[in-house]
């Protein structure tokens, strides 16, 4: 018996998935089949991602909102795309191309299906890593800017008195792992949302210049 799936993505946790799960609603995505990841798209290391892929099985179906929250790693893409569709043999639909990219149409025309289903996830999947790579150049070129206005980004925490720093480092990991919850972080470091996010989008945009 098939099981339909939805796979929601957005890149951070000050994100809304809302706009997302309307869609997965819509199709009819019951709650207990919907993941939800707050994490990059740069690879495929993510918590719900993984318990998606163990539970899919052949026949299943995963709606997705856009090929890009899939993942932004061209070659992975297209590798995740072909091990849930042929090695499983489990279909995706991608709801913003859902005309064009829907796996089951694919399927049904054969050898020419794959042929053709191959040469759009190529295109699609180099547009998206570019965009990734076009996101991460902007990021570097902001900070650099910052940096020759004398905006201190790389030592965002450093407002923080030496008990929350030390909050801050404890705790950190544990929410980005989701075993903390951000209104929690928030009470222990003592900060209102609005300081919170702003802290964190800094602090996350100096690691990830430094990569």
């Amino acid at each position: 018996m098939m099981t339909v799936f939805g796979y929601v993505r957005v890149s951070s946790s000050d994100q809304n998935e809302g706009r997302q799960l309307e869609k997965m609603n819509a199709k009819g995505v019951a709650a207990r089949n919907l993941f939800v990841d707050k994490a990059s798209g740069k690879d495929f290391d993510r918590p719900e991602y993984k318990v998606l892929r163990r539970a899919l099985q052949e026949g299943d179906l995963v709606y997705i909102d856009a090929l890009d929250r899939l993942g932004r790693n061209y070659d992975e893409v297209i590798s995740e795309w072909k091990y849930i569709t042929r090695e499983l043999g489990a279909d995706i639909v991608v709801l913003e191309n859902e005309a064009l990219f829907d796996s089951r149409k694919f399927r049904d025309m054969g050898d020419m299906g794959k042929l053709m289903e191959d040469q759009f996830l190529s295109l699609l999947a180099y547009v998206a890593d570019q965009e990734r790579k076009k996101i991460r150049q902007r990021q570097r070129e902001g900070i650099a800017l910052a940096k020759q206005q004398g905006k201190h980004l790389g030592r965002p925490v450093e407002e923080l008195t030496d008990e929350q720093r030390k909050t801050w480092r404890e705790v950190y990991p544990r929410w980005k792992d989701g075993q903390v919850k951000a209104v929690e972080f928030m009470r222990l470091l003592d900060v209102k949302k609005t300081k919170f996010y702003r802290l964190v989008k800094e602090y996350e945009a100096e690691k990830q210049s430094t990569k």
